[in-house]
């Protein structure tokens, strides 16, 4: 069933959202929907009599998961999307079944989160390889679209992967994927995505994109727990070897009578890649009941919503001599805005906390990441505290 925008104009009934506080920051982490959260206590209180565990638990609510995040990015195939503790567990997986050769080249975004970087360092410094860190450029004007040429313009032959989030986790910026993908199988190359900063809040699609590997943790715009991750691995991952020798993506793995005629094949695609303890019988259905109720509420309509709440506040930010970035070069559901250099940083911070407006103030920028549980008069709360400080 479809929603529609007006339906997405009040959820925060949803939430256990204080109401004197106002929070702009799911980038940072989203607050649990009262469901989900209801879905980890009955988890957690399964655990008084282990009997109740069944064949379900194990298996078919993993699977549940899986099917669910396959129909939320249009994967055609659930047996291709793996359950993992954190995106550098998924990243770690891509590293350690990645060809690469002395000489070749891995390039990513600069100020790139973490979890996404620190896998190819040591991977270029095992292979005598080069890491090529696209740097944003240090213009305002134009600054997503120049940054999406660099990054372009540094893919050559001699490139082996591109690694980079779909919306920059810092500020927001939208990198232009179907290019970096065109641009990729010119030269052979792989395109890795961390899609943590937007899935779920911004549409995507597999099967259009054709990423070799997308890499979400749960707990941001798949408004899941903390502490579970999902993972789409395409077929170049289908022989590779996982990060764990577990017993559960072993085949035959079903039959628990037989768990010691020990198998040396693999579970089939991605499932090999799962996380030892995967049937979490407390975040997997709080992950489950999370998907849900993204899928209805649907990617489209909620940016759609981030939008129509948050325009009137950036322009009036614009008028205050604040930046954010061009629309078509932005995800609605996170900007950054850049504070002018009049303006000190203690103050605005100490301002924000009194004022219990919460966002996340990296650098010089701001980072504002509303969703379904705020209202415009949210973001015109943070425009009339920027203005009374200026």
């Amino acid at each position: 069933m479809q929603t529609t925008l007006t339906e997405l104009t009040q959820k925060k009934d949803l939430f256990s959202l204080p109401s004197e506080v106002t929070y702009l920051n799911c980038s940072y982490m989203a607050p649990l929907l009262k469901s989900v959260e209801e879905a980890g206590i009955i988890g957690l209180r399964k655990k008084q009599l282990p009997t109740q565990y069944s064949h379900y638990e194990f298996f078919e609510e993993v699977d549940h998961v899986r099917k669910l995040f396959s129909q939320l990015t249009n994967i055609d195939d659930y047996q291709r999307v793996a359950i993992l503790p954190a995106v550098s567990y998924g990243m770690a997986i891509v590293a350690k079944n990645l060809r690469i050769h002395s000489g070749n080249n891995i390039v990513v975004a600069g100020e790139q989160f973490p979890s996404n970087v620190y896998s190819w360092r040591k991977k270029v410094a095992e292979a005598n390889a080069e890491l090529r860190t696209i740097a944003a450029p240090e213009t305002f004007e134009s600054r997503g679209e120049q940054w999406n040429e660099k990054l372009l313009e540094a893919i050559d032959n001699q490139t082996c992967m591109v690694a980079i989030a779909h919306t920059h986790w810092a500020d927001g910026t939208r990198f232009n994927l179907k290019a970096l993908r065109k641009r990729t199988r010119e030269v052979g190359a792989l395109l890795v995505v961390d899609g943590t900063q937007s899935v779920g809040s911004m549409p995507f699609d597999v099967a259009e994109i054709q990423p070799d590997a997308l890499i979400c943790a749960g707990y941001k715009c798949l408004m899941g727990p903390y502490g579970i991750t999902l993972g789409y691995f395409s077929e170049y991952f289908d022989q590779g070897n996982p990060l764990e020798e577990g017993w559960v993506t072993r085949n035959h793995s079903e039959d628990f009578s037989n768990l010691v005629n020990y198998q040396d094949q693999y579970q089939t695609k991605a499932i090999r890649y799962d996380m030892g303890e995967r049937s979490n019988f407390i975040l997997i259905p709080m992950m489950g009941k999370a998907l849900e109720v993204v899928l209805e509420w649907q990617p489209e309509q909620i940016q759609k919503y981030c939008r129509s709440i948050s325009m009137t506040a950036i322009k009036k930010l614009s008028a205050l001599g604040f930046w954010v970035e061009k629309e078509s070069y932005r995800g609605h559901h996170l900007f950054g805005v850049r504070i002018p250099e009049k303006l000190s940083l203690d103050k605005l911070q100490n301002t924000l906390e009194q004022a219990k407006i919460v966002v996340s103030v990296r650098g010089r920028s701001m980072r504002v990441s509303p969703h379904v549980y705020n209202e415009e008069q949210d973001l015109n709360r943070l425009v009339a505290c920027l203005q009374n400080l200026l």
